[in-house]
This record gives structure tokens, C-alpha cells and sequence, in this order.
């Protein structure tokens, strides 16, 4: 229910504004809701990013550890879990977006991207954005690389469990339960990853290639992984 409604909110927050950008050429935004729009999607993907972790560990107790489920997992444990994924996406989406609003730019303005991205954003400030640089690895760190992390670990003993089962029917059955939150999670952390944990380009022409990229990867995990 929470990834379902944060889908909503993320595909919200963007989709639209993305279909009028392909209707109306050059079309503008205002500072403000730029920012806006920068937090939204910052929150949204930081908080699915905690979410799908915590998704996890609720298959690998459901499935190493069915009879222990209802304790384990119960609305007071529960419950909790998913409010600290949303505090933590929107506690680190606001500072993210203060460090790169506080900074000023200059030229014309024009953010190569669909919506505004933070990364196509920071390539418009006139101003050292090293610090901007450290926050955004350290939320890497945070956000991508402890979850990835914590899932598979998560999978490794829920296929070893999943694999003990003597039917073949069991075993499917305790598969199905695992593969939609699988397949969301490598089409997720595969695209983010990509997006934002490659190292950049220093040569023009390669990096006009990785802007249209980042474009494109943005699409798919803004707008397939929540339809999925």
C-alpha cells in the first residue's frame, strides 16, 4: 500500500509536466516550482529506496520465517518502518534541494532534462558545488548502497530457504511470492544506479552521449517501475 501510494505520488509529481514538455517546446518553470518539484522527486525516490529494503526483510520473514510472521511483522513493527522510510526520504530530499537551490546561477537558465533533476540543475550553478557533491555521495552511500545491500543479503537466504523446499510446487509458490518485489527492485536499483553512481564524462561529446542517458534512464525509472 505505501509503494503503491509513493508511486502514485512520484509518477504525479512528474509525468505531466513531462508530456507537456514533449507538447510545448522551450516550455518554463518557475524557480519555485522547480524546487518543488526537485524535493518531490528527490523524496519519492530516496523513500522507495528505504521502502524496497524494508519490502525485503518482510519476504525474508515470510518466507524463512513464516510461523514467526505475525510477531515479526506486526502493525507495531510494521507501521513504523514504513513512517522511517518516508521521514528518511523527505529529511534528506530537503536537504539535498536546500544545498542546491542556495546556490546561484547564471546563463540562460535552460535545464537540459525532462524535469527538474538535480543533477541537470547543478550543471547550471555558477558557484563550487563540492559540498553539493559530498551530500549527493554520502546520500548515495545512504540511500543506495546500504539497501542494495541489506536486499541481498536478504535473497541470498531467501533463495537458499526457497531452494530446501522438496516440491517443485512449494518452491514456486514461495517464488511468486518474491518476484514482483524482485523484478521492481534490479529495474530500480539498476537504472539509479546507473544514474547516479557512474562516474561522469570529463569528454564533450561522450558527455552530451551520458545527458541524453540520464534522460532516458530517468523515463524508465520514473515512469516504468511505478506502472510496473
Amino acid at each position: 500500500g505505501n509503494l503503491s501510494f509513493l508511486d502514485i505520488c512520484y509518477t504525479t509529481s512528474s509525468v505531466p509536466l513531462i508530456l507537456d514538455s514533449f507538447l510545448t517546446p522551450r516550455k518554463t518553470i518557475s524557480f519555485s516550482a522547480c524546487a518543488v518539484q526537485m524535493f518531490l522527486s528527490f523524496a519519492m525516490g530516496a523513500t522507495e529506496c528505504v521502502l524496497l529494503s524494508v519490502m525485503a526483510f518482510d519476504r525474508y520473514v515470510a518466507i524463512c520465517n513464516p510461523l514467526r510472521y505475525p510477531v515479526a511483522m506486526s502493525t507495531a513493527t510494521s507501521v513504523p518502518m514504513a513512517v522511517s522510510s518516508w521521514v528518511a526520504g523527505s529529511v534528506t530530499a530537503t536537504v539535498q534541494t536546500s544545498l542546491a537551490m542556495r546556490l546561484p546561477f547564471c546563463g540562460d537558465n535552460i535545464i537540459d532534462h525532462f524535469t527538474c533533476e538535480i543533477l541537470a540543475v547543478l550543471k547550471l550553478a555558477c558557484a563550487d558545488i563540492s559540498v553539493n557533491v559530498i551530500s549527493m555521495g554520502v546520500a548515495n552511500v545512504i540511500f543506495l548502497g546500504v539497501p542494495v545491500l541489506f536486499i541481498s543479503f536478504s535473497y541470498v537466504f531467501i533463495i537458499a530457504t526457497i531452494l530446501r523446499i522438496p516440491s517443485a510446487e512449494g518452491r514456486r509458490k514461495a517464488f511468486s511470492t518474491c518476484s514482483a518485489h524482485l523484478t521492481v527492485v534490479v529495474i530500480f536499483y539498476g537504472t539509479i544506479l546507473f544514474m547516479y553512481g557512474k562516474p561522469k564524462s570529463k569528454d564533450p561529446l561522450g558527455a552530451d552521449k551520458q545527458d541524453l542517458a540520464d534522460k532516458l534512464i530517468s523515463l524508465f525509472y520514473g515512469v516504468v517501475t511505478p506502472m510496473l
